[in-house]
């Protein structure tokens, strides 16, 4: 596992349905194998207890052999100040902080895969969303958090980057641009999303992905694992 994957995420409120000896058996496995353990976004619903509940849900996870905390930075909806205090008490435990961006904006402002004539008039899309976030907002908000101390930016670009046939390059360039290859992860939903951005950026691109597309992925990465990406 570990020559193909970095790490590995309990999603949701998994984790707190398990038994905390398989819990930490899956984490030493992991571990055996040079792979990170992230622990979800279930410490979203002990942040607004205050940072004493959370302060215990690091230890918690630490015992328990998680490496990584993620936070929700757009689902929180806290102060920025408290955001970043709360980075800062992930890493004071010795563990890795992953805030997670949201990014979304109008499907009128996907550019149109059609044929279309030249010149020809196109009608306006009806707009999906009433607001279309700042792309230059959401990386000033990511630079102050690993000015903070957060190990990787996680985007979770539902309108940007799910579909490759409607990928918004320029914004995913931006973001790259500023925040560096190394220190950003792409959630990637399907095999054309993260072919697009193993196209563009290369190999060494962190992508979020289903344990399902591991295989795939490593394909595309140029990997041999005895399967041709036809058998997926």
């Amino acid at each position: 596992m570990g020559e193909f994957v970095d790490g590995m995420k309990f999603s949701g409120a998994f984790s707190n349905l398990m038994p905390r000896p398989y819990i930490e058996k899956v984490t030493e496995m992991a571990h055996k194998h040079n792979a990170y353990v992230s622990s979800g976004d279930w410490g979203e619903h002990l942040v607004r207890k205050g940072p004493s509940a959370f302060q215990q849900y690091i230890e918690e996870c630490k015992r328990l052999g998680f490496d990584t905390i993620e936070l929700n930075v757009r689902s929180l909806e806290l102060p920025e100040e408290n955001l970043l205090r709360f980075v800062r008490l992930i890493k004071s435990a010795g563990m890795r902080a992953k805030p997670q961006f949201a990014l979304k904006c109008n499907k009128s402002d996907i550019p149109d895969g059609r044929n279309r004539a030249y010149a020809a008039f196109v009608v306006p899309s009806l707009r999906s969303e009433e607001f279309v976030e700042d792309v230059d907002f959401l990386i000033r908000r990511a630079e102050r958090f690993l000015e903070a101390g957060a190990d990787m930016i996680m985007i979770d670009a539902e309108d940007v980057c799910q579909h490759a046939d409607s990928m918004r390059g320029d914004i995913i360039t931006k973001i790259v641009g500023r925040l560096g290859i190394e220190k950003t992860m792409f959630d990637a939903s399907n095999a054309k999303t993260f072919e697009w951005f193993i196209r563009q950026y290369g190999p060494k691109v962190n992508l979020f992905v289903d344990h399902s597309q591991v295989g795939k992925l490593e394909c595309l990465r140029g990997h041999n694992l005895g399967v041709s990406i036809l058998d997926f």
